[in-house]
């Protein structure tokens, strides 16, 4: 019989960024701020019995990653912008089997007071 693994978690929490994504003129011209949580499963067994980082999930990587997607177009959904960023996680990170991300539009330009808008998305290997 064989036993399943745990899997880890590795978790980045209000990661700055500031783009010109959304759908009013003043959005794409002015721009905003944004933030991304992600969470990030997978299997460590390699990384742990290595202790280098090259086996490991590198969450300076993963920013690199994250960035290069939110400067390398313009989205007017912040729900097409966090898709885009599961894919690319996922296929440049191999050993991720779940990824979870979470992305938060400050300062939204609309009539009502609100804090943020946010959009969370899961993806695993299964449905990726």
């Amino acid at each position: 019989m064989t036993k399943n693994r745990p899997l880890t978690k590795l978790t980045i929490k209000n990661a700055q960024f500031y783009a010109y994504h959304g759908v009013k003129t003043e959005e794409q011209t002015l721009g905003g701020k944004y933030q991304v949580d992600a969470d990030l499963y997978y299997d460590d067994k390699s990384a742990v019995l290595s202790d280098n980082v090259s086996d490991a999930v590198n969450y300076e990587e993963v920013m690199f990653c994250i960035d290069e997607i939110f400067n390398s177009d313009r989205f007017n959904l912040v729900e097409t912008l966090g898709y885009d960023i599961l894919n690319a996680l996922l296929e440049r990170f191999t050993t991720l089997q779940k990824a979870t991300i979470r992305v938060r539009k400050l300062s939204v330009p609309i009539r009502h007071i609100v804090d943020y808008i946010e959009v969370e998305q899961t993806m695993s290997r299964e449905n990726a």
